[in-house]
């Protein structure tokens, strides 16, 4: 059967990847990207989220399946923006459609976090995200702009982990969780290819046990199965799909 999934970051990468994947099952796809997508809104302001829900309400009035909040930046020159995009506007993505999956007989919720969820963040930023105090968490992120990308994903995986179980997700038949992928290959990885510095930075940051970085589709697959999952018990996970990342940094871990 058809479902109306919702996603974010659709113009490229893992999103562009996962939309191709649910279109060729026949699934209806709405795009969300700054361009190229059957939204454009820029998920960094307050104005942008707000015209992205109007725009997905108008699009899908009777409800929607499924929402994948997928849109993203690297973060490695724009600490502000990266806390913008990543953390308020994944959260505003999945918390100003829920209404909307909440018409669903089967709805699904997946954030895109990341390996970097486990790496050293800022905690007070972590704090500030949290709060939902939006102007005090970019404005403490400027000022240790460096941990800006694993900062932005711990408190998005955070929030997962914490907003997934309550009354109104999971309590609603709402189930709600978080990829962490490791490294993929994507246009906007791809400059970091270029960088033997950071080729060898992202050896040791993000050792595996399998050759060769993940695709787009790799990580699409493992959506994909949430998105449509008919179980109603997986919920406030954070899968990590990382070529064994995970398991190398944290081996005590469960």
């Amino acid at each position: 059967m058809s479902r109306t999934i919702v996603i974010t970051g659709a113009a490229s990468g893992i999103g562009a990847a996962t939309a191709a994947r649910l279109r060729d099952a026949g699934h209806h796809i709405i795009g969300v990207d700054l361009k190229g997508s059957d939204i454009d809104a820029d998920l960094g302001t307050p104005a942008g989220r707000a015209a992205m829900i109007e725009a997905v309400t108008k699009a899908a009035p009777g409800g929607i399946d499924g929402v994948l909040a997928g849109a993203g930046i690297s973060g490695l020159s724009a600490p502000r923006e990266t806390i913008a995009i990543n953390y308020f506007g994944a959260v505003a993505t999945l918390e100003g459609l829920r209404p909307l999956l909440a018409k669903s007989a089967r709805p699904r919720a997946v954030a895109i976090c990341s390996t970097a969820a486990i790496l050293p963040s800022v905690q007070t930023v972590v704090d500030l995200c949290l709060a939902g105090d939006e102007a005090g968490a970019c404005e403490a992120m400027a000022a240790e702009p460096a941990g800006s990308y694993p900062t932005s994903k711990h408190a998005l995986a955070r929030y997962v982990r914490r907003a997934a179980v309550a009354p109104e997700w999971a309590g609603a038949g709402i189930l709600l969780n978080g990829i962490g992928p490791g490294v993929v290959e994507t246009p906007m990885t791809a400059p970091l290819f270029a960088m033997p510095e950071m080729i060898e930075a992202m050896g040791k940051s993000n050792p595996m046990a399998v050759k060769g970085y993940a695709q787009a589709s790799e990580i699409a697959e493992l959506i994909d199965f949430l998105l449509g999952m008919e179980n109603h018990y997986l919920c406030g996970q954070v899968i990590f799909i990382d070529g064994g990342t995970d398991a190398i940094l944290r081996p005590q871990t469960i």
